[in-house]
């Protein structure tokens, strides 16, 4: 961003922070209104602190899922919030809550976002379903398949022994 836009923005978010000082009679600091739990601003300004402040979080939370996650990892994370946002803002909400609780020691590679998508899909229980996945031939057991729900249809196509005695 140009240095001399970004200066006339800090000036602008100062003077509206001693507005709202004023407003409400020199106490309660700059966020005592703009961060009123989602209800209508009552100003413009106040809507222009909301947004600053909504965009400021959203800038943190996206610094610290490149921090976690690896490169793969964050193409498929991105790949699915086209698809599904909200699907992906679920499994973004648990990747952050682990790392602050410390539970992610190194980066989350692609192949462990896939096991916390499984994770999340079934409801958070490892292991029922039926062993329904179909094996792809790379030795992991789950493949292609493996991440739809539902029954599943097997097709057993039968060889007649006299349909070669013309």
């Amino acid at each position: 961003m140009d240095p001399e836009l970004e200066a006339i923005r800090q000036r602008r978010m100062a003077q509206l922070a001693a507005q709202q000082q004023q407003q409400q009679g020199g106490g309660g600091g700059a966020a005592g209104g703009a961060a009123g739990g989602g209800a209508m601003p009552a100003t413009p300004e106040e809507a222009a602190a909301q947004e600053e402040q909504r965009q400021a979080q959203e800038d943190r939370r996206r610094a610290m899922l490149a921090a976690v996650l690896a490169p793969e990892a964050r193409e498929r994370l991105a790949r699915i919030a086209l698809v599904k946002p909200d699907r992906a803002r679920q499994v973004e909400a648990a990747i952050l809550a682990a790392a602050q609780r410390g539970q992610i020691a190194e980066r989350v590679s692609d192949a462990r976002l896939l096991q916390m998508l499984e994770q999340q899909r079934g409801g958070g229980s490892s292991g029922g379903g039926g062993g329904g996945g179909r094996d792809d031939g790379d030795g992991e057991g789950k493949g292609v398949g493996s991440g739809r729900g539902g029954p599943r249809v097997t097709i057993q196509r039968r060889r007649a022994a006299d349909d070669d005695d013309w």
